[in-house]
């Protein structure tokens, strides 16, 4: 569903990305994992078309993105759970849903009453500003306005950052859920130990390089990993 191939991303002269290349098959959990400064972040919003890579090639369906805007990108059926949840406080819950499925309006209420579904204290709470919310309230409205898109591709940017540790296992398994519901996912963590336990396949992203790829239980066991994230 989604090929990275020799990516570089810069910021201004500083370049990030060095020429990362990974795959992401449709209906799969994938997990990218790697230390603060890695460069996980960017490439998310490489894919996203908030950044414009320096060189490389990015394919979704077998079509290249490089270049599209991101409400394109989003129409094309990727959306992203960004990191540090970035609701808009003096808005609802639900106009912050609203505004997640701007891309198909038709669909909206369908995928409104998805989403209170899926978190019944969202809907309990539809009428109250998002900034009074819970840090793991906030954290469950971030996913639900990301799947009012309908997403084919949903990308999650460190959702446990934050949260307490009954809360980090809960968002884990809303995650694994959406996955299992058919949405492809393509998760970011820092929390390398949550994040292979969930994932199909992972990557280590280290200094904006791949250093290992592989089948995330064969990675859990990896001493590396094992030492660097793992505590070990």
């Amino acid at each position: 569903m989604l090929k990275i191939r020799d990516l570089y991303v810069s910021y201004g002269n500083a370049e990030v990305l060095h020429g990362i290349s990974f795959d992401v098959p449709e209906g799969s959990l994938v997990t990218l994992i790697g230390a603060n400064g890695a460069g996980k972040t960017t490439t998310l919003l490489a894919i996203s078309g908030l950044l414009k890579p320096k060189a490389g090639t990015i394919e979704f369906d077998s079509v290249a993105i490089n270049g599209k805007r991101p409400d394109e990108i989003i129409s094309m059926g990727i959306a992203q759970c960004p990191e540090g949840r970035r609701v808009f406080p003096a808005m609802s819950v639900s106009e912050n849903l609203e505004i997640g499925g701007y891309t198909n309006p038709k669909k909206m209420r369908e995928r409104m009453n998805y989403c209170y579904t899926m978190f019944p204290r969202l809907k309990e709470r539809h009428k109250q500003a998002a900034g009074t919310l819970s840090g793991g309230e906030q954290q469950m409205l971030a996913i639900a306005r990301a799947l009012m898109a309908s997403p084919k591709l949903l990308m999650f940017d460190e959702p446990s950052m934050g949260l307490a540790p009954n809360l980090v296992e809960r968002v884990g398994e809303i995650i694994t859920e959406i996955n299992q519901q058919g949405t492809t996912v393509l998760l970011v963590e820092q929390n390398a130990f949550m994040a292979l336990n969930m994932a199909t396949t992972g990557s280590v992203l280290e200094t904006g390089q791949i250093k290992l790829s592989g089948m995330a239980a064969e990675l859990l066991e990896n001493d590396h990993i094992q030492k660097a994230y793992l505590g070990l």
